[in-house]
């Protein structure tokens, strides 16, 4: 499955099996990227998951999301959500609440800020907007 608009500069690509939630992507990425960020977001497995991380960031686990800023206007972001089902209960979410907080991870991400109060304010801030 591919959506690709030319209108919200956000292409969404399922490499794995199943429905994906239906999420307000486009505007969460509007809302902290603007309009004119050129954004991939790509729902992968597990066994690509590990390999790119293995390869791009030397580590060797199964991630829940990844993110790649290619210029000051453009990036990828890479969820896995079998992970992030497996996960979510340790941030004390469901599945589809604990998706968007890492849509909006990894675009904070994209925006270049780091992990620490500032991101964790601005992650639960955006969440409780688009996330009812």
């Amino acid at each position: 499955m591919k959506d690709t608009s030319p209108s919200n500069r956000l292409s969404i690509t399922k490499t794995i099996n199943g429905k994906l939630p239906r999420l307000p992507f486009v505007d969460i990425k509007e809302s902290i990227l603007g309009k004119n960020y050129d954004l991939s977001l790509v729902f992968i497995g597990d066994r690509r998951a590990k390999t790119l991380n293995q390869k791009y960031r030397k580590k060797d686990y199964v991630p829940d999301i990844l993110s790649f800023p290619y210029d000051k206007n453009e990036g990828e972001i890479f969820i896995n959500p079998y992970q992030a089902k497996r996960r979510a209960k340790d941030f004390e979410m469901d599945e589809k609440k604990f998706i968007v907080y890492l849509f909006i991870h990894g675009l904070l991400h994209l925006k270049g800020l780091r992990h620490g109060s500032t991101m964790d304010t601005m992650e639960l801030a955006h969440l409780k907007r688009f996330y009812k």
